[in-house]
């Protein structure tokens, strides 16, 4: 698996510091105070913190959300120095801790599924726990799926981006546990996109998996964050509360670039994909390829009628994009991969300037876009697709999301937990 190299130096601690006690419960909007510190501190993860969480799971019957992002680093008993590194399913049960279920989400336990693939209930292999996927036939556990469960703890990195599937994942999950009173706890961690809030909001009539709630396609919050704004803005059905705590991260901000240690999902292979990401996904509801079959994924833009340029990739099968599109042609187009991340990272919008330049130079505009519109779901709406047809400029388009995204970041104020 690759292991995702970091841009800059400071790229997991920056000069703030969280308060060690900030261990977060949605029945209040009360927020501890961080406490500043001029010590440089490593960014511990809410499954890292430890005390915050595992007494409250001894002698219950635990339910683990998780993914292949799950893991913990610990420092073992009488030796001082050496972090050890492992699953927090693998942790928990060493810790005595009972796990009855796990559940999975979109490519899996261990994150090896094609996107949008069917995922089939089984046994984790090295567990040997059973595994109930949460992207197959039901994306909401089920009643009796849930029996002799105790308390539900989920665990996965997110990629802080609207059509990302694990925050819908996340609302089914607390939809369940609060229809069967069962305590949710989300061990948080850093958002690689926390550090901006930008793109259309979604029009709640194009609501889907891929869109599950009115935010931006980039909504600046860790998955605890959304958790709790998911939990007080009633937007489970019926407006039904579940009992959610968020242990929060220390040593964090919104403002620190964060390189991620593992691939989120098979196709975001390193830090520059995930930033490119709330850019280039736009695409997946267009005949345009953006390098799933390749090496480069999220990282280039192309297809054989786009004016020849001096970048051509074939996409080709490989595991995560089995069956990528334009599979087998050679693509003209666009290469981003070299691009720096850190001025990605500085640059703070979703970039339409390249989906609008791509539509201009396709020779056939009618067919452009997916005839499933599958485009309009991922943009929150049929907005972008019409204003990209009409000839708007990009600048015309970001300045039409502006009265949307203030009214967003009144109310995502209330749900932050870091600076």
């Amino acid at each position: 698996m690759t292991t995702i190299k970091l841009f800059v130096s400071t790229l997991f601690f920056f000069m703030a510091c969280a308060n060690n006690n900030i261990t977060q419960t949605t029945s209040t909007t009360e927020i501890p105070k961080e406490e500043k510190t001029q010590a440089i501190q490593p960014i511990q993860m809410g499954a890292e913190r430890f005390d915050e969480y595992l007494p409250r799971l001894k002698g219950k019957s635990l339910g683990l959300v998780a993914n292949q992002t799950a893991r913990v680093r610990y420092t073992q008993k009488g030796d001082e120095g050496a972090k050890l590194d492992m699953h927090l399913a693998d942790y928990l049960l060493q810790q005595g801790i009972s796990i009855k279920t796990i559940f999975s989400p979109e490519h899996g336990f261990r994150g090896k599924a094609d996107a949008g693939a069917k995922v089939k209930d089984g046994k984790d292999p090295i567990t040997g726990l059973p595994v109930i996927s949460l992207y197959g036939k039901n994306r909401k556990p089920h009643d009796a799926q849930l029996e002799g469960i105790d308390i539900m703890v989920f665990d996965i990195q997110d990629v802080g981006v609207r059509y990302y599937t694990y925050i819908g994942t996340l609302h089914y999950v607390m939809e369940a546990c609060a229809e069967n009173h069962i305590p949710l706890i989300i061990l948080d961690r850093p958002n690689p996109n926390g550090h901006y809030v930008d793109g259309p909001i979604l029009d709640p009539s194009y609501g889907s998996f891929v869109g599950m709630h009115e935010v931006p396609i980039v909504h600046g919050m860790t998955i605890g964050e959304y958790g709790r704004m998911i939990n007080e803005e009633g937007w489970l059905e019926d407006g039904v509360k579940v009992d959610l705590q968020v242990v929060a991260c220390a040593n964090y901000t919104h403002e620190m670039p964060y390189a991620l240690p593992l691939k989120p999902s098979p196709n975001l292979p390193n830090s520059r994909s995930i930033l490119l990401y709330p850019s280039l996904c736009l695409f997946e509801g267009t005949v345009i390829s953006i390098g799933r079959g390749t090496d480069k994924q999220f990282q280039v833009i192309g297809h054989p009628d786009l004016p020849k340029s001096n970048f051509t990739f074939t996409p080709k099968p490989m595991p995560g994009a089995m069956r990528p599109k334009l599979e087998g042609k050679t693509c003209n187009g666009l290469n981003l991969s070299e691009l720096d991340p850190t001025t990605l990272f500085n640059k703070k919008e979703v970039n339409i300037e390249w989906l609008v330049k791509t539509y201009q130079d396709f020779p056939d505009k009618e067919h452009f876009f997916l005839k499933n519109l599958f485009f309009d779901k991922l943009a929150g709406g049929d907005v972008l697709r019409k204003q990209i047809i009409q000839g708007l400029t990009a600048k015309e388009i970001r300045n039409s999301w502006q009265a949307g995204l203030v009214k967003f970041k009144e109310m995502r104020r209330k749900y932050l937990i870091y600076e």
